[in-house]
């Protein structure tokens, strides 16, 4: 199975650039993997739990009220309020418009969790050879402290705050000693390795900062 190798900084700075910050570069077209495995996609339990919840008990509460008309009974107040409510209020009342407005409102976001995939704390891992084989994911605050300790690894190194993103990786190296740009290339040469090892279905753009401990 090939291998992606993330994006890493020039070992050099560029001009205009600060010792220490290196600029991310994008992937190369032959190493990227994003199409190998497709984004986990949540079962969105709990919104779909309770709009159905939600609709069960409106829909509740009008068939007992209609099942009551029926039977000889009147409507029941809330009912009757409701119906005059809407056919004598103008198109546009305050309370009309805001009833709108929230209607429109979780109509979207009912829309926007049907369409996106969530889970965005999950960074899918590349397929397999073998297609039984299930997908695998790997939760981006374990990858951040995988990433961590191979920071922590390069001599020089006293402390590193990684930050994991769906596309992109920011790292951020204090040295304690040793020359500035070459722990800064150490540390991206390290974090590239451990991003190899991860194999990882779409590798973040990764930019590495550098900076000089403070007394």
């Amino acid at each position: 199975m090939t291998h992606q190798h993330p994006a890493v900084s020039d070992p050099e700075p560029a001009s205009g650039n600060p010792p220490g910050n290196a600029p991310p570069r994008k992937p190369t077209a032959d190493t990227d993997r994003s199409r190998a495995a497709p984004r986990w996609w949540s079962e969105r339990r709990v919104p779909a739990t309770a709009t159905a919840i939600l609709v069960l008990a409106a829909c509740a509460f009008l068939l007992f009220d209609v099942v009551r008309v029926r039977t000889g009974h009147t409507a029941a107040a809330w009912r009757k309020t409701l119906a005059d409510e809407l056919a004598t209020r103008p198109i546009d009342d305050p309370w009309v418009i805001t009833g709108a407005a929230l209607a429109a409102a979780l109509g979207l976001w009912l829309i926007i969790l049907a369409l996106t995939p969530g889970r965005r704390h999950l960074l899918p891992m590349a397929a397999p050879d073998n297609p039984d084989a299930p997908q695998a994911a790997l939760d981006r605050d374990g990858a951040a402290r995988l990433l961590r300790d191979a920071a922590l690894r390069v001599p020089g190194v006293s402390h590193a705050d990684i930050r994991v993103r769906r596309r992109r990786i920011n790292a951020r190296a204090q040295v304690a000693f040793r020359d500035l740009d070459t722990v800064r290339t150490e540390v991206t040469e390290a974090l590239t390795a451990q991003l190899d090892a991860l194999a990882l279905a779409r590798v973040p753009r990764l930019t590495v900062r550098a900076r000089r401990r403070g007394p």
